[in-house]
């Protein structure tokens, strides 16, 4: 007859040694994917000749072209920059890199994703790691996200901003500058204004509650008068609204509320454009000596052009953000304010970023 008891931990100490083991092979397995993918890179370095001509060629479609620019608005003057599709391109075609977004943790409304990119050639890496609140805003106000579906999209879409600012910080500037170059180069030869082609564009543009007179309006002239260089410009600022760079508002003449519906103000980085592109239509050409030596040291930088918005309304819009797309925004203008000023406007951004994500 057997006296001894059985051991009442005895299950759960074989079910934690099952899990340690399994971590254990999963901890291996990356280890080993690592290593290999660098030992590869070392092997087989970088062509940078080769790789910039395959950069240069993917540029050269139009099909790349067209959503590889965006534009917007910065101190009352349209800034253009490569878009999330372009950035992977360069990424592709560079060789030797690994890049994504990742999610970290999910909790209830919450995740926490990290966006990275890694030259496995040299070594650089870039990370940048975020929360996304499972909200949704509208002109009627925030509501939670509960279908799966709509929080993989939501954590993409925010996700894709931070990716991209991941790649150009590991991607060298003057190839980036090249791209765009030849991205211009192929739009404007190969742009072609067909029925088709604006009946797409309007299509695309009615995503953002746009309608035809909107964009007539802007372009000045009916939409079957287009000229292929308007059809480029409105193609990067669909690239801007798609990517979250800016609002209809920016572009388009927004039509008044109805009657009895009061007007909304403009808040946050909409109202420092407004600001900054009414200085920018005051703005008189120099005329003096004095005039002449403000205008230049507005070029280089001693001071904020003259259409900027002020320190003070980028620490409001600071303030007064209420996503990390607006504080994003935000953060971008602080570029224009003058030098001395910089690491207090940054110091307020993170801040604010902590709170909004919290």
């Amino acid at each position: 007859m057997n006296d001894v008891s059985a051991n009442p931990f005895g299950s759960a100490a074989v079910a934690t040694r099952q899990a340690d083991a399994m971590v254990a092979v999963e901890q291996s397995r990356a280890i080993a994917e690592t290593q290999g993918a660098m030992i590869v890179a070392k092997k087989f370095p970088r062509d940078a000749i080769a790789a910039m001509d395959r950069i240069l060629n993917a540029c050269s479609r139009p099909t790349l072209a067209e959503q590889a620019l965006y534009t917007y608005a910065r101190g009352g003057t349209d800034i253009t920059g490569p878009s999330i599709r372009l950035a992977e391109a360069l990424a592709q075609n560079w060789g030797n890199m690994q890049f994504g977004i990742r999610e970290l943790e999910q909790r209830t409304g919450e995740s926490t994703v990290e966006a990275f990119a890694w030259d496995i050639e040299t070594n650089p890496r870039q990370t940048k790691t975020f929360q996304v609140r499972h909200e949704r805003h509208t002109k009627k106000g925030a509501y939670a996200l509960t279908d799966p579906r709509d929080i993989y999209e939501l954590t993409a879409n925010q996700g894709a901003r931070r990716l991209r600012a991941c790649i150009l910080g590991i991607i060298p500037g003057d190839v980036v500058e090249a791209a765009q170059r030849q991205c211009e180069v192929t739009l404007n030869t190969k742009a072609e204004v067909t029925p088709e082609r604006l009946k797409s564009l309007v299509d695309k543009f009615a995503e953002f509650q746009i309608s035809q007179a909107q964009i007539e309006a802007r372009i000045q002239r009916r939409i079957d008068a287009m000229t292929p260089a308007q059809m480029v410009g409105l193609g990067k600022i669909f690239n801007s609204l798609k990517d979250g760079m800016s609002a209809p508002a920016d572009w388009f003449e927004i039509a008044p509320p109805a009657d009895g519906e009061p007007a909304k103000p403009a808040t946050g980085a909409t109202a420092l454009r407004e600001v900054a592109g009414k200085r920018a239509a005051a703005r008189k050409p120099a005329t003096d000596p004095t005039d002449q030596q403000e205008a230049e040291l507005d070029q280089v930088g001693k001071k904020p052009a003259t259409g900027a918005p002020t320190v003070a309304e980028i620490g409001a819009a600071i303030q007064a953000a209420t996503t990390v797309d607006e504080l994003d925004i935000a953060r971008d203008l602080i570029a224009s304010a003058p030098a001395e000023h910089h690491a207090s406007l940054y110091a307020d951004a993170t801040a604010r970023a902590e709170q909004l994500t919290k």
